[in-house]
């Protein structure tokens, strides 16, 4: 992949020396003059890049990333990663992970190198790029299913590349214990990672916010604060106000983005992410967080991955739904989910697949999910 053009275009709207870059799912971008944007009249506020929401949440909206922005989360990044380095780019560039590992590249003066993903994610063409990187230090970003598919029978060569790595970030949706604990057990250094398009990407580490960050939980929900939170959303003013305010702490205004997950912090202030507010299954009268759910079945053995979702029920409202890639049977599922959760926890439908249906970032795809799981509930 030749991202060269698209690195000089990044590079001029970071300096200020050109328009904003909005990047298409085919690699191909467009220049965005500043005065197409809808900033507010007489606004300094320079924007480098115009990123889509991954959708997997709703309708994906067009957020706008500042230079001040994108600063900030590469500087936070670099401190909390102890340096910077060279970047392998192994997600799409149209989504706010991918961007930001050529934005952290701009910034720390190294050349990224880009995977191969014509032929879709695989441990090969993950291992051959990797082996192209020739900095000291080295950094790369997946999501929990790549790390998964990586670390299914390992070749000694591809343990060997990701050992390599100074820091691993992964994100992008819950990631199974089971996975992190066997990463860790083989050497590699994962860090986890929250955030999304609206604070330039993953902005809380291990549960800890990068310096600079505001993270605050206010009625259950994450709130997340800072320099690294966006403008608002193209062409969306009204969706903007009910997402971004400003508050004033310590005598400066601060930008806030309300995320719409649930979260709490632990004995260690460490955040938890308990999962969408508006995704809470009611059945039978009874709130059931999908996180929970999930968190419950990714320590049945057997089970590496899992989506839980609400599907209706004549009887209860909703009942809940799984879709599971698993080497276990059914029975030893229910046996091994009855054993952990309560019982309403426990996913009356259950559905096994090789592999969860993905978006092109890596993250479930929802509306197939919950199609397929609608379609396993009524057929039952």
């Amino acid at each position: 992949m030749t991202i060269e053009p698209l690195l000089k275009a990044l590079s001029d709207a970071i300096h200020g020396e050109g328009p904003a870059v909005q990047i298409a799912p085919d690699g191909s971008f467009e220049l965005i003059p500043q005065t197409e944007l809808g900033l507010p009249a007489g606004s300094e506020t320079e924007i480098a890049a115009v990123v889509l929401t991954s959708g997997s949440t709703g309708t994906p909206k067009r957020t706008l990333l500042s230079v001040e922005a994108l600063a900030a989360s590469s500087v936070g990044t670099a401190m909390a990663l102890r340096g910077e380095g060279q970047w392998l780019l192994a997600l799409p560039l149209n989504y706010v992970a991918g961007l930001q590992v050529l934005v952290r590249s701009l910034f720390a003066g190294t050349r990224p190198w880009a995977m191969d993903l014509s032929g879709g994610f695989t441990p090969e063409a993950f291992t051959e790029a990797a082996l192209e990187l020739t900095d000291k230090m080295r950094f790369t970003s997946l999501v929990p299913t790549q790390l998964s598919r990586l670390l299914t029978n390992p070749s000694a060569e591809t343990l060997t590349v990701l050992r390599r790595f100074n820091a691993i970030l992964l994100g992008g949706g819950p990631i199974n214990p089971v996975l992190l604990e066997a990463a860790r057990g083989a050497g590699l250094n994962v860090v986890t990672t929250y955030g999304m398009s609206e604070t330039c990407g993953g902005c809380v580490y291990d549960g800890v916010p990068l310096d600079g960050v505001q993270l605050a939980i206010r009625d259950g929900q994450v709130v997340l604060g800072g320099e690294v939170v966006a403008a608002g959303y193209l062409g969306n003013a009204e969706l903007t106000a009910t997402s971004f305010f400003e508050e004033e702490h310590d005598g400066e205004t601060v930008r806030f983005y309300a995320t719409g997950d649930l979260g709490e912090l632990d004995s260690e202030g460490r955040l938890r992410v308990l999962g969408r507010a508006d995704d809470v299954i009611i059945t039978g009268g009874l709130k059931v967080s999908p996180a929970a759910v999930i968190d419950g079945l990714h320590k049945v053995q057997g089970v590496r991955e899992a989506f839980v979702a609400p599907v209706p029920s004549e009887e209860w409202g909703q009942q809940v739904a799984a879709m599971v890639v698993a080497s276990c049977s059914l029975p030893e599922l229910l046996a091994g989910a009855g054993a952990i959760l309560e019982p309403h926890l426990v996913p009356k439908t259950v559905v096994f697949v090789s592999e969860l249906p993905l978006l092109a970032n890596g993250k479930p795809d929802r509306t197939a999910i919950l199609a397929a799981l609608a379609g396993a509930a009524q057929s039952a």
